[in-house]
């Protein structure tokens, strides 16, 4: 599944000596608290890159962001425990970069506090945070910042040029929590100033495509979560190993009904024919191997045997073990 923005967010401009610092607090659950900026000229930052270099940045080509379903669940879960009175959450993201697009794989919030004059965030935090990350995960590198809401202010941009320092074009992705169009917008983008030349006067957020994509375990747990959307309380317990099966046999003979179904329209003309699903079709047929229905029920029939043994077994074992307890007790 893949979605892709296609507007692009009015320019928004940024207000100089606003983002302040935050020292880490030491209980670790109170917010930060905003620092006075230091009443010395601050060093300017380096030249921005222009407009061109920043739309291909990191992902040249289709420049795509490749998101996990561990990033967004950590972002709502960060989000339902925010402080008492904070209108969003914020923090970095984390993943791998690739020749045609970034993959975001982790993320963890960053404590911050907003006003409507300045924004502090815990810088400190952040860095102590990803130092304690690479120990585990040393590939995985500071891809940008995210935040829950659905529109970039002016604090976005502040909080963007710190990013900026810390990775090379980093991605803004903002998660919409409040559901405003009935469902979680997710939108990520890649800044690149504007203004006249030598005086940059604020800063224009650009659109990239986001894909969804997950591992083998992550999609378990998907599944899982997607269940209970038909439960009355949004609740439902954890699946045995055999029904975990069904469910897999089930949407596989589903998917199978819906090819055929799809051949049979193309072949009777009620359907165009697209050559892309059908190299895809094609691929997928080559990759069944080729076994006789004699070979596979006599594999099938072995292998239910092995498990029958095993199941014995193990039920001769535990009966051992009961008696043996029973006769050491007289």
């Amino acid at each position: 599944m893949a979605t892709t923005a296609t507007a692009e967010v009015p320019p928004v401009a940024a207000p100089a000596q606003s983002l302040t610092t935050a020292p880490t607090t030491p209980t670790g659950n109170a917010p930060p608290t905003a620092v006075p900026p230091p009443p010395a000229t601050p060093a300017p930052l380096p030249p921005a890159a222009p407009l061109s270099a920043a739309l291909s940045g990191p992902f040249p080509g289709g420049r795509v962001v490749r998101l996990h379903p561990v990033v967004l669940a950590s972002i709502v879960d960060s989000f339902e425990r925010r402080n008492e009175g904070a209108a969003r959450v914020i923090g970095t993201l984390l993943g791998t970069v690739d020749k045609h697009s970034v993959e975001v794989t982790n993320c963890f919030s960053v404590p911050h506090n907003e006003s409507e004059d300045e924004v502090a965030v815990d810088m400190e935090f952040a860095k102590n945070m990803y130092e304690l990350h690479k120990k585990v995960s040393p590939s995985e590198i500071i891809l940008g910042w995210y935040a829950t809401g659905h529109d970039i202010t002016e604090h976005s941009v502040l909080i963007h040029e710190y990013y900026s320092r810390e990775a090379h074009n980093p991605i803004h992705l903002t998660v919409d929590t409040s559901l405003q169009n009935s469902r979680m917008s997710i939108k990520a983008y890649v800044s690149a100033p504007m203004g006249v030349p030598g005086k940059t006067m604020g800063v224009m957020f650009t659109p990239l495509t986001v894909k969804y994509v997950y591992y083998d375990t992550e999609r378990i747990g998907v599944d899982l979560i997607m269940k209970t959307c038909f439960s009355p309380n949004r609740v439902i317990g954890l699946s045995s190993d055999l029904q975990q099966v069904g469910s897999a046999s089930a949407r596989i003979q589903d998917t199978l009904t819906m090819v055929l179904q799809y051949a049979e329209d193309v072949l009777s003309g009620k359907v165009a024919a697209d050559n892309t699903v059908g190299r895809f079709l094609m691929d997928l047929i080559n990759q069944v191997p080729k076994i006789s229905p004699e070979d596979f029920e006599t594999m099938l029939n072995s292998n239910i045997n092995d498990l029958l043994m095993v199941t014995y077994l193990a039920n001769l074992t535990q009966s051992q073990i009961a008696l043996n307890e029973k006769l050491l007790s007289l």
